[in-house]
């Protein structure tokens, strides 16, 4: 019987076969074309793409809904009934997914909500650490969860460089003349997760591949960094860009990063993102 049992939100980047292999619960997030809403991860963002290129429109998002957390809980609560159920969120400062949350679990003592204050890969990073963590000390107190989570989100560092900035012009992200100026000048910036805010901290001109090489030389230097385990992302195709992947691994490797993992985002994060991006998450050293 399950002590305790993770939930976080798809735009995790959780996919459903690491979310088997951990017993991790992940509630769909949501994509809105036209009068059309579909769930998060149903569908590759391809079909994201491909509907803006052929309508000018870019798909909305939206978080979890209170009746999609009501759904979720009441089904675990069903199946392991002395469970603690640990809601990971996705960072509250972006979504409404964490009030949802909040007003589903009323009157439920048996749900932890934290705040991660991550998204995409750096929520993926922080859940499956947790995971992890109960699997190998399965008796694990609920003070030492907490305070090991804590750890996780106070540590958790995350940088992405878009793929294509017409996606955060058309979501409202980045004006006309931003865009036309950052366009005209090849730049690339680097967005980081501060304090749970999605942040554009540094600028960076030319081409992807040099872009994300300056990127992963500084996130590996500019504070020391636990390397043990990296999560990277991606967001188009069935694997990343080879020349892309071969630059980045080395930079890891050189920096002495043991495990890599490269993840597909979701439709979530790939409409902020476009085709192309690139993002990194690891913890900080202690």
């Amino acid at each position: 019987m399950a002590d305790y049992v993770l939930v976080t939100e798809s735009g995790s980047d959780i996919h459903a076969d690491t979310a088997r292999r951990h017993g991790i619960v992940v509630v769909p997030m949501h994509v809105s074309f036209g009068n059309l809403s579909r769930d998060d991860d149903s569908f590759p963002p391809e079909e994201l793409y491909e509907s803006y290129r052929a309508t000018g429109k870019l798909p909305q998002t939206s978080g979890c809904s209170p009746q999609d957390f009501i759904d979720a809980f009441d089904r675990i609560h069903g199946l392991y009934p002395t469970a603690q159920i640990v809601y990971l969120a996705y960072s509250a400062a972006t979504t409404i997914s964490y009030r949802s949350a909040h007003l589903a679990a009323e009157g439920r003592d048996y749900v932890t909500m934290i705040d991660t204050k991550s998204v995409s890969s750096a929520l993926r990073l922080v859940v499956t650490n947790v995971a992890r963590m109960i699997e190998v000390d399965p008796d694990v107190t609920p003070d030492e969860l907490r305070a090991f989570v804590d750890d996780q989100v106070a540590r958790i560092r995350f940088s992405f460089i878009p793929g294509d900035l017409d996606y955060l012009r058309a979501g409202g992200r980045l004006s006309n003349i931003a865009f036309l100026g950052a366009t005209l000048l090849r730049i690339k910036p680097t967005v980081e997760v501060l304090d749970g805010r999605l942040v554009a901290t540094t600028k960076r001109r030319g081409p992807m591949l040099k872009c994300v090489a300056q990127l992963v030389e500084d996130y590996c230097t500019r504070e020391p960094m636990d390397l043990s385990r990296v999560s990277l992302t991606y967001s188009v195709g069935d694997e990343p860009d080879r020349a892309l992947r071969a630059i980045v691994e080395k930079i890891l490797v050189d920096h002495g990063a043991q495990e890599i993992e490269w993840v597909k985002s979701g439709c979530v994060i790939a409409s902020h993102a476009g085709p192309g991006a690139f993002g990194i998450s690891a913890l900080a050293a202690k």
